[in-house]
C-alpha cells in the first residue's frame, strides 16, 4: 500500500487535506491525523469493518479498547447512557475541558460497536481541540475511533514523520499538522456517580480534576478499562531503565556498551554516547511535549541501553513518569 502524506501549511493545502481525509474515512479507510496530544489513527467509530483496520495496522490486541472522538457534544447523549447520579459532574467536566485532552469513560449506548469497547459496558469519549482534526471530524460528521498512530506498545507519535516511520505502507493517508502541542495522550477518567477515577494520567492533572469532585484511587485490574493501562506500553525497542539519581547509573555503564541518557532538566556530568534533556528550564509542559520525540531519537541511535532519570510525581510530572515507567515495563 502506498502511503500519502498531505500538508496543511496553507488554506488551500488544508482544504485539500480535509477533503482527502474525509473521503478516505467515508470509504471505510484509516487515516493518520494530528491531535493536540499525539497523532491518532482514525476510522469511522460506528463501522466495525473500518475499526478493524485500526487493529490490523497497529497490530493491536482486540482486548484493548479505543477512544472515540466526537464531532459535537450532541453525540455524547447518543453514545452513552449517563446515569442521573453522574449527569451534573459530566456536564461540568465537558463544559470546562472539551474540546481538549480529557477522555471520559461512561456507560455506552447500543450504537457503539463491541469492537470499539473490547466488549466492555463503557466507552471512552473525548473531543479533540486540534483545529485540523476538528475541521476533518466536523465535515465527516460522525465519531472517529482514534488511538495513537503507531505500532502497538511503541512510542507514541508527535509528528507526521513519526507516523510514517511506524505505519508507512500500512495506511493510505497521513495528514501533517506539525508537532503536537501536549506530546502526551489525553487524561482518562472513569465517572462513577459523583466521583472520578483516573485511569491514565495526562495533560489534565489530578490537582486540576480535584476541583470538580472526589477522586478515587484506580483499581488494579487484569484487563484494561481504557487505553494505555498495560504494564508495558509506549516502549522503545532499546531496553530502558529508570534511575533515581545519576550515581545509580554508574554500575549500569560499566563496560563498552553504547549508553544513552534521558535527563529531566540538567545535563549529567557523566559520559554517554548520547545525552538528551527533556527541558533545560525544568518546564514540565515542555518536558511532556518533547518526551516521546526524545525517546524516539534515543531509540534510533543504535544504543544498547537507555537510562532515564526519575522525575517529579506531582502535576504533569505524574503523567510523564507514568509513560516512563510503562516504557521501562514497570507500569
Amino acid at each position: 500500500m502506498l502511503t500519502e502524506t498531505l500538508a496543511t501549511h496553507s488554506a488551500e493545502a488544508l482544504s485539500d487535506a480535509v477533503a482527502a481525509a474525509v473521503g478516505r474515512l467515508q470509504e471505510g479507510q484509516v487515516v493518520g491525523l494530528p491531535t493536540e496530544t499525539v497523532y491518532g489513527l482514525a476510522a469511522d467509530a460506528l463501522r466495525p469493518e473500518a475499526v478493524v483496520k485500526i487493529f490490523e495496522a497497529k497490530q493491536r490486541p482486540f482486548f484493548d479498547p479505543l477512544i472515540c472522538h466526537l464531532p459535537t457534544t450532541d453525540w455524547l447523549a447518543r453514545m452513552t447512557q449517563i446515569p442521573t447520579s453522574s449527569q451534573e459532574l459530566v456536564e461540568k467536566l465537558v463544559g470546562h475541558y472539551w474540546p481538549g485532552p480529557l477522555t471520559l469513560v461512561l456507560p455506552r449506548s447500543e450504537i457503539v460497536p463491541d469492537l470499539v469497547t473490547a466488549g466492555l459496558d463503557t466507552v471512552a469519549l473525548r473531543m479533540s481541540g486540534h483545529s485540523t482534526f476538528r475541521a476533518i471530524i466536523e465535515k465527516f460528521g460522525r465519531p472517529l475511533a482514534a488511538p495513537s498512530a503507531n505500532r502497538f506498545g511503541r512510542i507514541s507519535p508527535t509528528t507526521a514523520e513519526h507516523v510514517a516511520s511506524e505505519l508507512a505502507g500500512r495506511i493510505p493517508l497521513i495528514i501533517d499538522g506539525g508537532n503536537t502541542m501536549h506530546g502526551l495522550e489525553s487524561t482518562i477518567i472513569a465517572v462513577e456517580g459523583s466521583t472520578m477515577r483516573i485511569l491514565r494520567a495526562g495533560p489534565i492533572t489530578r490537582e486540576e480534576l480535584s476541583r470538580f469532585g472526589h477522586l478515587q484511587e484506580s483499581k488494579r485490574i487484569a484487563n484494561p478499562e481504557a487505553p494505555g493501562q498495560l504494564k508495558s506500553h509506549y516502549a522503545p525497542l532499546t531496553p530502558l531503565v529508570l534511575v533515581n539519581s545519576w550515581l545509580d547509573a554508574a554500575e549500569l555503564m560499566i563496560g563498552e556498551r553504547r549508553i544513552g541518557l534521558l535527563a529531566w532538566s540538567e545535563r549529567p556530568s557523566i559520559d554517554a554516547m548520547r545525552v538528551l534533556v527533556l527541558s533545560e528550564g525544568g518546564d514540565l509542559r515542555e518536558a511532556a511535549a518533547t518526551l516521546f520525540a526524545k525517546l524516539r531519537d534515543l531509540d534510533n541511535s543504535q544504543l544498547d541501553l537507555i537510562i532515564a532519570e526519575v522525575g517529579p510525581e506531582n502535576g504533569l510530572g505524574a503523567a510523564i513518569m507514568d509513560r516512563l515507567r510503562k516504557a521501562a515495563g514497570q507500569g
